[in-house]
């Protein structure tokens, strides 16, 4: 089997997340038309099979599926199409089945954003007595599951919402997926995952001697949030967490919320967020005409335009955003953003009229930095 089809790419994606979405098929840059066709005929090779419960329709591999996909790489899916697990054999209650899905839409995300995915392609970095120096392909996502090989310790991040960890160069994501609501949210238990990634960077199975290149011992420890769209964030950013605070807020769990849409805009975004060299130059750029930050202001900013503070929000991290937003209200000031033009809406809505926006064009963007 030809691992570059469209046929080979969908099995490789529902056997690493255990049921996919169907809205995958729009990622992988499939029509509508030929997905259609695509499904029909892995169908009639007995290769998947749909599941459709409580209006939630979802893909799934066969037995034939499965031995077709082990024979081949057995290093690479050996892990999810092995045991009682959820990816080998998916549960039916809706909850653990939509959090598959929500996956394979990560999935297909970071693998168009060039992210290190599979098992024999990266080292096996929380596995016990795994403590060889090994290099770590960057950037490389890290399921939850593979983060609890950590056994007994990974006990205290259990009931994290998080999907994974992406490491990039520079810094490291953890990352959410949160549709198009706020999710659950546990201050406490969020606070852990960034406290154990901290720990294993300075003493653990991060540390210098057994991963190069190696993290500084104060790497940023970051939360990447994805959703279905952008109107999902301004949901967020105004979210107080609901009762009881069960509900996603802007906390101080994570000193950065980066958010993301689900689109091929949120793959540019996630392309920029790993690299510090592309960011670099996009920030170098956007400053060449404004004028270097006042710190008589007494708000965080990044430059000075015809004498109003200038915020780079084009990264979108969402607490930053809002601390800026906070402080032109209670400095009584005007203000100057700068993002993506698929960001700007929300911020005009979250903002009022507090401050003038300018746009990066995003089919620009790609075609001078990404092509």
């Amino acid at each position: 089997m030809d691992t570059t089809t469209s046929a080979c790419r969908l099995l490789t994606l529902i056997a690493l997340s255990g049921e996919c979405s169907t809205e995958v098929l729009s990622f992988m840059g499939i029509s509508p038309s030929y997905g259609e066709k695509l499904i029909t005929k892995l169908k009639d090779d007995n290769l998947i099979k749909t599941h459709y419960k409580d209006r939630l329709r979802g893909y799934r591999l066969t037995c034939t599926g499965k031995k077709l996909l082990l024979s081949q790489n057995p290093d690479r899916f050996c892990f999810y199409l092995s045991g009682n697990t959820d990816t080998n054999r998916p549960r039916s209650d809706y909850p653990r089945r939509l959090r598959l899905q929500q996956t394979s839409i990560v999935y297909s995300m970071l693998q168009n954003a060039g992210v290190t995915l599979f098992r024999d392609e990266k080292p096996m970095l929380f596995q016990p007595g795994n403590r060889n120096l090994q290099m770590l392909p960057l950037p490389s996502f890290y399921h939850s599951r593979e983060i609890k090989e950590l056994g007994a310790e990974a006990i205290k991040i259990n009931n994290s919402r998080t999907i994974g960890i992406l490491f990039a160069p520079k810094c490291i994501y953890a990352v959410f997926y949160t549709s198009d609501s706020l999710l659950k949210w546990e201050y406490r238990t969020e606070l852990k995952v960034k406290t154990m990634l901290h720990y294993h960077i300075s003493r653990g199975a991060l540390g210098r001697e057994y991963i190069t290149p190696a993290y500084h011992p104060d790497t940023p420890i970051k939360a990447l949030i994805i959703g279905s769209n952008m109107d999902t964030a301004l949901k967020l950013l105004t979210s107080t967490g609901g009762y009881q605070k069960s509900y996603f807020y802007l906390d101080s769990s994570f000193d950065y919320f980066h958010y993301l849409p689900a689109c091929s805009a949120g793959e540019t975004m996630l392309r920029l967020l790993c690299s510090p060299k592309l960011m670099l130059s996009l920030i170098q750029l956007l400053l060449s005409d404004l004028q270097p930050p006042c710190p008589d202001y007494g708000l965080e900013h990044d430059a000075i335009n015809d004498g109003l503070p200038v915020l780079l929000a084009f990264d979108f991290d969402m607490l930053r955003i809002s601390r800026f937003c906070t402080a032109l209200s209670f400095h009584e000031m005007s203000g100057c953003l700068i993002c993506f033009d698929f960001q700007r809406s929300v911020l005009e809505q979250y903002f009022a009229d507090t401050v003038t926006i300018e746009t990066i064009d995003l089919n620009k963007f790609e075609g001078r930095f990404l092509n």
